[in-house]
């Protein structure tokens, strides 16, 4: 049982975000909505043109901003680099993932999770909000990641995610791309984490498209599987390219 004068953790949302002009300010309102006490939701501009960042800023977010983009998971390591909470939260900038279901992961960090996975396929899908190519593709990697790594999960691709500080210590990402995801969770598992699904809902994206290519990126994340798969870690990386925002 804690201690009831402990201080509680602190906690960072993390918003990776390229061109989300028209859902980045809903995104950021969300998140401080379902978690008044946040220390901060951290949005980290992937050298956007369209105004991101400005959003972002008068929604109430600090802004890290990469003038030229470097894909998902460079700006994901930037912003868990730079960001200050003892937890922290992921989601997409395209107002697909729901803000108000934070809590539901926190929840299951606080019960003894090292990393909580939002699954969509425990939860649900709105109309519109996966293609038949990428659905069928996430159920493939599901079973590579299963055979493979000895796990039973449901939702290895998913982006909305909290995970504690210490476990992000104890791993080296490497992932630029849309393979961030599975970089984080494989070497999770590898360091021995413990990894929880929780279903979440995965609304309809209403506002630009995605820069995810199912068979660029599909490719490149089972080139992921496999290289955490069968070599060890070669290390950080450093990042560079990035400010705060005014």
């Amino acid at each position: 049982m804690s201690d009831a004068n402990e201080t509680p953790p602190q906690v960072s949302v993390v918003l990776p975000a390229y061109n989300e002009a028209g859902t980045i300010a809903g995104v950021v309102r969300g998140c401080r909505a379902a978690l008044p006490q946040v220390e901060e939701v951290l949005v980290v501009d992937d050298g956007s043109s369209d105004g991101t960042a400005a959003c972002a800023a008068q929604a109430g977010a600090r802004v890290l901003r990469v003038e030229r983009n470097g894909g998902k998971g460079h700006a994901l390591r930037l912003g868990i680099e730079r960001s200050v909470g003892d937890i922290l939260v992921f989601l997409d900038a395209d107002g697909q993932d729901d803000p108000h279901e934070i809590p539901i992961l926190l929840d299951a960090l606080t019960a003894g999770a090292d990393l909580v996975v939002g699954s969509r396929f425990l939860g649900r899908f709105d109309p519109g909000a996966i293609t038949t190519v990428n659905r069928y593709g996430t159920h493939a990697l599901n079973g590579i990641v299963n055979l493979l790594f000895g796990a039973r999960l449901t939702d290895t691709q998913a982006g909305f995610r909290a995970v504690r500080r210490s476990l992000l210590g104890r791993i080296a990402l490497q992932a630029r791309h849309y393979d961030i995801e599975t970089d984080l969770l494989l070497q999770a598992i590898k360091v021995g984490g413990r990894v929880v699904e929780v279903p979440v809902r995965r609304g309809a994206r209403r506002h630009g498209a995605s820069g995810l290519n199912p068979i660029i990126d599909g490719v490149r994340i089972l080139v992921r599987i496999l290289r955490v798969r069968f070599q060890s870690a070669n290390g950080r990386t450093h990042l560079e390219g990035a400010s705060d925002a005014p």
